[in-house]
């Protein structure tokens, strides 16, 4: 058996993908290469697809388990099986993973298959319309748990818009009430509204980026303003302090106004005098010792 496998990321709750994948009835609403899933009953189900030749199968449906795992079993037709498994990334993030296997065809159109790489064929239709499911689920409202609901269906590429479905499948869809044309006029129309309604609320939200981004600017040029005034006023100080030490240093000093005539006010003598030069180093012995008096010898020394 030949195996195939494909993932991709869904910007949606677990229990919204789950839902909306199980309704394999949709899938040739918004997938290219199914062309026919009509139900037997709740279990068993009709599968026409197209890669490189048509195909039908029976499946039953196996190994269920909510909000993590699908499984099918063909009963007639192409012999496959599969999987697909859903992990939940986050609140609004979900993983769905899909595995194939499937016994290719025998005979000329089993080998014209192979012959023109009907696998890698094949694998890039499952990856697109997986990727076309995605898109499905993102472009429906939050919580909606039917594909009707959502604005991608019977996009341009998608099996339905381009009439390449089988008739069962088409006869189908007209009996879905929600297929109805008064019913597709009328989702036509809500989806138009809403496509204004976004619209209109991009254009209010960019109106309003744009006020803030011109306040946040206003503000950043006063705040700017602000700083190079202040600059200029320090700058401003700064030369008028350095202007007036000049001048403080140019004037002459006033011999009255020296330590020695404060200190000769105060009656201090040497205020008057030179003072030697180790006087600021050691105050204690500035002063000039006098000289020692040389007492007389007792007697009796020699």
């Amino acid at each position: 058996m030949v195996e195939h496998s494909a993932s991709v990321i869904v910007k949606a709750p677990v229990h919204q993908v789950y839902e909306l994948f199980t309704h394999f009835n949709d899938f040739p609403k918004f997938m290219s290469f199914v062309k026919e899933v009509t139900y037997h009953d709740d279990m068993r189900s009709h599968w026409v697809v197209k890669v490189l030749g048509q195909y039908e199968w029976d499946a039953i449906n196996e190994d269920w388990i909510p909000d993590k795992q699908i499984g099918w079993r063909s009963t007639r037709g192409l012999k496959n099986t599969g999987k697909v498994k859903f992990h939940a990334l986050g609140p609004n993030r979900t993983s769905v993973d899909v595995y194939i296997r499937y016994t290719p065809p025998t005979g000329p159109l089993g080998n014209l298959g192979n012959h023109f790489g009907a696998n890698g064929y094949f694998d890039a239709s499952l990856h697109k319309d997986l990727a076309n499911f995605a898109r499905m689920v993102e472009e429906a409202p939050v919580g909606a748990l039917d594909p009707m609901s959502s604005h991608y269906l019977f996009h341009e590429e998608s099996a339905a818009r381009k009439g390449d479905i089988t008739p069962r499948q088409k006869a189908a869809m007209e009996r879905d009430p929600m297929m109805s044309p008064q019913a597709l006029s009328e989702r036509e129309a809500k989806i138009a509204q809403e496509a204004t309604l976004r619209q209109q609320l991009a254009a209010t939200q960019a109106t309003e980026r744009q006020r803030k981004l011109e306040s946040e600017q206003a503000r950043q040029r006063e705040q700017s303003e602000i700083l190079a005034r202040e600059a200029i006023k320090r700058q401003q100080e700064m030369r008028e302090r350095e202007e007036a030490r000049r001048k403080a240093a140019s004037i002459p000093l006033d011999p009255r106004h020296t330590y020695a005539a404060w200190a000769h006010g105060l009656g201090d003598k040497d205020g008057m005098r030179a003072r030697i030069p180790n006087f600021a180093q050691d105050p204690m012995t500035s002063r000039r010792p006098r000289k020692p008096v040389i007492s007389a010898k007792p007697q009796g020394e020699e």
